[in-house]
């Protein structure tokens, strides 16, 4: 008739679910970094749309004595 259900290894299982918890990450530190840079690429437009010159970051060394 019909056979029984076999058990799941857990051990298959526990490497999917791992796999699937690294695919996941990257797929949310990519978006996150997507984001950022978006972010990033809005402010300069904005800036160079109100006509300012200088849009760029500038970045001031430390000053050690």
């Amino acid at each position: 008739m019909t056979e029984p259900p076999t058990p799941d290894d857990d051990g298959d299982r526990r490497l999917e679910n791992a796999v699937l918890l690294g695919v996941f990450i990257a797929v949310v530190a990519g978006g996150a970094w997507l984001l950022m840079s978006m972010a990033d690429m809005r402010k300069g437009l904005d800036c160079a749309a109100q006509g300012r010159r200088n849009c760029g970051t500038i970045e001031v060394p430390d000053r050690s004595r």
